[in-house]
């Protein structure tokens, strides 16, 4: 049940980042329940690879390079879908900070609505 609340949360997340910010665009809820699968299913997968492969430049940055791997993630989602556009890497950069910032309460709030 969580995670069908997180899914549906973060497709909301991501049709509030494309109201807020519009380098964003995303044409309808199924569309964000897409995007947000494919998201979840990249950060997954591809983000810890990613993370491994550029640990000497993460390090270096003293982790600020994360902010860009997250920005591929969001960018690469949206190249592969049709109802989600990121208007360049600047764009997917703010766009993916966004969500993340959401993403975060949205898991604080889960957290405490099912830990009971």
């Amino acid at each position: 049940m969580k995670l069908i609340a997180k899914w549906l949360l973060s497709a909301a997340a991501l049709l509030a980042v494309a109201y807020l910010y519009n380098g964003v665009q995303v044409t309808s809820f199924t569309s964000a329940l897409i995007a947000a699968f494919v998201l979840g299913l990249f950060n997954t997968i591809l983000r810890p690879l990613l993370i491994v492969l550029t640990l000497p430049v993460t390090v270096v940055t003293l982790g600020l390079f994360l902010f860009v791997i997250n920005a591929l993630m969001f960018w690469a989602a949206a190249s592969v879908l049709e109802g989600f556009q990121v208007r360049g890497f600047g764009a997917a950069l703010l766009g993916s900070l966004i969500y993340s910032a959401m993403g975060i309460v949205i898991e604080s709030a889960l957290e405490r609505l099912f830990s009971k």
